[in-house]
């Protein structure tokens, strides 16, 4: 969430034909940004992992606005069309993305930012992204938070916060937040379950920015350290997409490169949705929603010599983007 508090990190899926991955997070995102703090916008799970299909490719938009301005331009428009559906076969067999991709996290940098507020009564606001925070009374007690997940906030010691999310009772994330002496950091020691019984780990320090006090406060990620290893696996979907499974909360993401947006297949919430859109041979572009609001929007290229893999990751709100860099397995 930057899917982590937490919220997990899965910031991990593209558009115009995802990536189907295995990931050490998503989810976050590293799901993200990696959804990390939000079960749905977090990393602490990037786990796609193919669902069957032999290969993933992308078919290009080949359709333009003036298609109908005349019988010779509708001819040459559906010329266009048969010639994008013999290259989307191609690109199905020898697409570039296609393979099993380990995440690189010393070349890769997560940016995180939370806001906590308080409103007096040992009630807060939590921020972890997007303008849309939370409620919550820092009593332990399970409590609504976003599309059905609830949250708990445990004041365990003065400068100690256990932060909980659950589904269905279930455990997604649990996020232990540890104040500096002076007030000035906050570690954030981040743990999200997997379908498999396996968990991913993260290690993030935030520093204050502007005033606040106790845990009150705008914290902006300083370092991060991840924990688990994270393999994203991307396989071809139908012939002309892109499929991933998401280990964290992101279910699998199937997308074919026509700007429609898909609904994710397993995903903790309901309304997770993925477009995708073709920059050219090495280069995707994806947007993610939630019940149609755009959670973050993604450019995933890869390299000319075909062995790392880059996925950059912009969440509304945010001036700095989360980039990840794999390697190819």
């Amino acid at each position: 969430m930057s899917e982590v508090g937490e919220r997990p990190v899965w910031s991990g899926v593209f558009g115009c034909g995802q990536m189907d991955g295995e990931w050490g997070r998503n989810p976050g995102p590293m799901k993200e940004a990696i959804a990390r703090r939000n079960p749905i916008t977090s990393w602490g799970s990037y786990e796609a992992a193919a669902n069957g299909s032999s290969d993933w490719g992308w078919l290009p938009t080949c359709y333009g606005r003036d298609a109908r301005k005349g019988d010779v331009l509708t001819r040459v428009f559906k010329l266009m069309v048969v010639a994008c559906l013999v290259g989307g076969a191609a690109w199905a067999a020898d697409d570039p993305m296609v393979g099993n991709w380990k995440l690189n996290p010393k070349k890769s940098k997560l940016t995180d930012v939370m806001k906590v507020e308080s409103l007096g009564g040992n009630k807060y606001s939590f921020d972890f992204g997007g303008g849309d925070p939370e409620i919550a009374v820092a009593d332990g007690t399970d409590q609504p938070g976003h599309f059905g997940i609830m949250i708990a906030v445990s004041g365990d010691a003065p400068d100690k916060w256990t932060v909980v999310r659950k589904k269905d009772g279930k455990v997604l994330v649990i996020g232990v937040w540890t104040l500096s002496k002076d007030g000035s950091t906050l570690s954030d020691h981040f743990t999200a379950a997997r379908p498999n019984g396996d968990s991913t780990s993260l290690d993030y320090v935030y520093r204050r920015t502007g005033g606040g006090s106790g845990f009150a406060g705008t914290w902006v990620s300083s370092s991060e350290q991840v924990n688990s290893v994270v393999v994203l696996k991307v396989r071809t979907w139908e012939g002309d997409g892109l499929s991933f499974i998401s280990q964290g909360g992101g279910g699998t993401k199937n997308v074919k490169f026509d700007g429609k947006d898909y609904a994710n297949v397993g995903a903790v919430v309901d309304g997770l949705t993925a477009s995708a859109r073709r920059v050219n041979e090495r280069t995707v572009e994806i947007t993610d929603k939630i019940s149609g609001k755009v959670k973050d929007t993604q450019e995933i290229s890869v390299s000319a010599d075909g062995e790392t893999l880059t996925m950059t990751v912009h969440i509304p709100g945010r001036s700095d983007p989360n980039v990840q860099v794999f390697e190819r397995e």
